[in-house]
């Protein structure tokens, strides 16, 4: 029976099941046809309002509506749709089981999207390949976030184009005056601002632009808000943590315990920044549960985040205390010296934080073989970790009123 069934294994034809593979059936393809479809109703029509605010007349709020949330949909799934088939398409190259790419749609969200994801259906065996997969969605998307943001500023209308929107005059009228756009805010009263926060690299590309609009303007302009976003996204996902194409990435270029340590350090970087959102927030939460001048938030904080670096660093007590020590100092020597609430701008690397925790997980697993990469791959790979610093921020944004 033994050299039956090891025969039989030596003569099984495995071409059909490397086609099968990565060849989706009618109804998978119609499946996520329809979610890339309902995902970008979900982006116009959101994108559409985000972009009207409040228009001056009827025909601009529909023109806005339709034709601005559609280009915005289009220029915002594209980046999406390079970025989940540049990690497919790598996957099916190097012959590893990936599903197509599931596009999110999240209407009564702000941009009516939270991205979209592809499965890779087997651990992937080597370091190259794991490189590969990591590293191709983040360049394809970030050559698409470019071209989109190069052109938005090379196609910028002037300040005029504001006039389409309501409580815009005082700014196009200071404009017309002095040439540029104010540094200071000129908004109504009791507005609500939406400040989108700089970038090394978004910053430099403006500045080679007279009339580009400050970063409390720019959701106005579909191709700007969706190259700014594709860059973020591309940053997002480069974090060099967990299962993420940041920690895909180095992961390969400096192998499983050199990418322990800077994943650990970042993600208690991560934490401190979290942190400066998280005191003003349970401050809010616990406040009239103290007398006057008194108050629990920071103890809460406290506990909150060392259950955090408990958890994330698998109760290792060095690790441990030394992390929830030099977070927490940090956190409240910053929060004592400035001015930080609800809207700063820090809450996204708290949530952040939390889904690297509980889902990402803050160290990669170790892959079967870790081969050395060539000079090529070392290069992209380094390359990627630069585009990570040039299109991140530490405040993304956040709301004045």
């Amino acid at each position: 029976m033994s050299e039956i069934n090891e025969n039989a294994f030596r003569n099984i034809d495995l071409s059909n099941y490397v086609y099968k593979k990565n060849n989706p059936g009618i109804k998978t393809i119609l499946f996520h046809t329809l979610l890339f479809v309902l995902t970008f109703a979900s982006v116009a029509f959101m994108g559409g309002i985000f972009f009207v605010g409040h228009t001056t007349d009827f025909d601009s709020i529909w023109d806005l509506i339709v034709w601005e949330g559609v280009l915005f949909a289009f220029l915002l799934l594209l980046f999406l749709a390079a970025h989940e088939f540049g990690h497919y398409f790598a996957a099916v190259y190097h012959n590893v089981a990936a599903s197509l790419p599931y596009f999110i749609p999240l209407p009564l969200s702000p941009i009516g999207t939270v991205g979209a994801v592809i499965k890779i259906k087997e651990r992937v065996s080597d370091s190259v390949k794991l490189f590969d997969i990591g590293i191709a969605g983040p360049l394809v998307g970030f050559v698409v976030s470019l071209g989109i943001l190069i052109y938005g500023f090379a196609t910028l209308p002037g300040p005029e184009f504001l006039n389409n929107f309501a409580g815009h005059e005082d700014v196009v009228a200071y404009v017309e005056e002095h040439g540029h756009f104010p540094d200071e805010i000129i908004a109504p009263e009791d507005s609500e601002i939406i400040m989108f926060g700089e970038t090394i690299l978004y910053t430099f590309m403006a500045s080679f632009v007279d009339n580009a609009p400050p970063m409390w303007e720019m959701y106005h302009y579909p191709f700007l808000l969706a190259g700014w976003l594709g860059l973020f996204f591309t940053a997002l996902n480069l974090m060099p943590v967990g299962q993420l194409d940041g920690g895909h990435i180095l992961y390969a270029l400096i192998g499983y315990k050199k990418h322990k340590i800077i994943a650990r350090i970042f993600f208690v970087v991560l934490i401190t920044l979290g942190g400066l959102a998280a005191l003003p927030l349970l401050e809010l939460f616990t406040h009239g549960l103290m007398p006057e001048g008194y108050s629990i938030g920071w103890f809460l904080w406290a506990l909150f985040s060392f259950l955090i670096f408990r958890k994330a660093f698998h109760r290792h007590p060095i690790w441990t205390l030394g992390a929830w020590f030099v977070s927490l100092l940090v956190t409240s020597i910053s929060f004592l010296l400035g001015e930080f609430t609800l809207n700063s701008g820090y809450g996204v690397w708290l949530f952040f934080g939390l889904l690297i925790l509980f889902f990402v997980k803050v160290e990669h697993p170790p892959v079967y073989y870790e081969r050395e990469l060539g000079t090529v791959r070392k290069t992209l790979g380094w390359i990627t970790m630069i585009i990570f610093i040039l299109c991140i921020s530490p405040t993304p944004f956040y709301i004045l009123n």
